[in-house]
């Protein structure tokens, strides 16, 4: 579903919604509870840009991510990093 850029909300719905409509479903939703936000405390961070890189790799393991659909970089992206990671832990793999 979501490769197809589809998605479960029913945004029609939500947008028919009043705010006051949408604060009473949020506070009736038992995954919210508890859930205030501190705003004067939150803090943010900027991801650092990715590099520019040109890479060669076995093109079964390109075609493998590629069949992954959008967004198949940052999957390559996720397994080095998660490589790395462990690597900086002292695991090898």
């Amino acid at each position: 579903m979501r490769e197809r850029g589809e998605s479960k909300s029913d945004w029609a719905r939500a947008a028919g919604m009043t705010n006051e409509e949408v604060e009473a479903a949020v506070s009736s939703d038992p995954d919210e509870a508890g859930m205030e936000v501190d705003w004067d405390r939150v803090t943010t961070q900027m991801p650092e840009p990715k590099a520019v890189l040109n890479m060669r790799v076995d093109r079964d393991v390109l075609d493998y991510f590629r069949r992954q659909g959008r967004g198949y970089q940052t999957k390559i992206n996720a397994v080095l990093r998660s490589y790395v990671e462990q690597m900086r832990r002292g695991k090898r793999p």
